[in-house]
């Protein structure tokens, strides 16, 4: 019997010491992740201004979501952000399983050439922008500067044109995502079975055959990783728009996540800001959601 209640207090005596070993982490995710979440919902449902204190909080129910479908701006966003995906995502999939094969097959001082293609990943984003705001810049950029002296009398305007903003930040972010993509295939590749390509070899498959036939369904979990990671990222995308080109020209590199800064922090329409990133959340949510369903149901 005393035993029995010995092993009880010793078992006691561990769970306390365990829950407060656990105490810094769980207070932190409860004031900075799990508080800030339920705020941000409630607040999608009422007028605030952050520097008009609390007491200036008006309940508004579904007015703030039902605004979102007829703000011509959100929409603008919305429609800028799907393109901006588009533009980046299989793009930077297709090219980096490319690299990575060529890397992985062909190349022998890879590990120098990982580290090179990987470098504009690791690096500071807010840094990169700056440069590339330079490379590109419509009257004495390098880039313009290139292309007029090889005959090109009107060359892009780029960040500082509307037709050309958002394809600028579309191959910068290719540029600086694709270093990422060709390393996590390289893992990929790694893993495939090499005999499956002597059977191939054997059965008469050339090498764009083991290409389509080994190697894409050996590497189906990382396109599938890599999409969803891609998908989520380009919505989400900020830093370079805020760096570079702040929305505009016009509202033609608006994206949802910098109209809801610029809505919540120089508006200060916390209640319409939190409502667009809780629709967000939602988008990104549901896309995920679809992937994961067909996307994880073809990956062997």
């Amino acid at each position: 019997m005393k035993s029995r209640l010995g092993h009880d207090r010793l078992l006691r005596g561990e769970n306390i010491a365990g829950f407060f070993f656990l105490l810094p982490g769980l207070l932190g995710f409860l004031t900075f992740v799990l508080f800030p979440l339920v705020f941000s919902f409630l607040l999608g449902f009422t007028q605030w201004s952050f520097i008009s204190g609390f007491d200036e909080i008006k309940f508004l129910g579904l007015s703030n979501f039902w605004l979102l479908f007829k703000d011509f701006e959100f929409q603008q966003a919305l429609q800028n952000t799907v393109l901006y995906t588009i533009g980046t995502v299989p793009v930077t999939i297709v090219l980096g399983f490319l690299i990575a094969v060529v890397l992985h097959r062909y190349v022998y001082a890879k590990n120098a050439l990982k580290i090179a293609i990987f470098m504009p990943y690791i690096s500071s984003l807010v840094a990169i922008s700056v440069v590339w705001k330079i490379l590109l810049f419509p009257s004495y950029g390098p880039v313009n500067e290139f292309l007029s002296w090889i005959g090109i009398a009107h060359p892009p305007g780029w960040f500082g044109d509307a037709k050309w903003a958002l394809p600028a930040l579309a191959i910068q972010t290719i540029w600086l995502q694709l270093g990422y993509n060709v390393i996590v295939y390289m893992a990929g590749l790694a893993t495939v079975n090499l005999d499956l390509y002597d059977a191939a070899s054997i059965d008469g498959a050339g090498a764009v055959r083991q290409l389509i036939h080994v190697t894409l369904p050996g590497v189906a979990a990382t396109t599938f990783f890599l999409s969803i990671m891609g998908f989520i990222g380009s919505f989400k995308v900020f830093d370079q728009i805020s760096v570079i080109t702040q929305g505009g020209p016009g509202y033609s590199t608006m994206v949802i996540a910098y109209y809801i800064y610029q809505q919540a922090f120089q508006f200060y329409h916390m209640g319409y800001a939190s409502a667009m990133a809780w629709i967000l959340f939602l988008i990104i949510f549901i896309m995920t959601a679809i992937q994961w369903r067909f996307g994880n149901s073809e990956t062997p």
